[in-house]
């Protein structure tokens, strides 16, 4: 585990120089700037937008006296997903848009659901009820 997020902070930031540094020859300077902050303004509006939806999703399911799970895990990657696009860098904004669309956002939940039913059942997760 210690070695994957060694991984995972050495190795994003250099993807995102090197995207930075391609961009910005590419196009120059100043429309790199612009576009990462277009992307971010457009990702913090998707956020706001997903965001208020899922609140009214969860509060429908509770208010029927379901557990929202799913609605909940929408969350957890629409946070997700704004955290990467408040990164700068072209790469975590890809990342965080994939979060951010509904569609490729069912793709990782229907991802998640078999990987933790995968833990599950291998007793690598134990769930305590109380």
């Amino acid at each position: 585990m210690l070695f994957r997020l060694f991984l995972l902070f050495s190795v994003v930031p250099v993807i995102e120089i090197y995207l930075l540094i391609r961009v910005g020859r590419l196009i120059g300077p100043l429309p790199t700037v612009a576009s990462l902050l277009a992307i971010s303004f457009a990702g913090a509006w998707l956020v706001r937008h997903q965001g208020f939806r899922i609140l009214r999703r969860i509060s429908d399911e509770l208010a029927a006296g379901r557990l929202p799970a799913a609605q909940l895990l929408d969350g957890a990657l629409v946070l997700a997903g704004g955290i990467l696009l408040l990164t700068p860098g072209f790469f975590t904004d890809i990342v965080g848009l994939i979060f951010l669309i509904p569609l490729t956002r069912a793709a990782i939940k229907r991802y998640l659901g078999r990987w933790l039913q995968g833990k599950l059942s291998r007793g690598e997760f134990i769930v305590i009820r109380r």
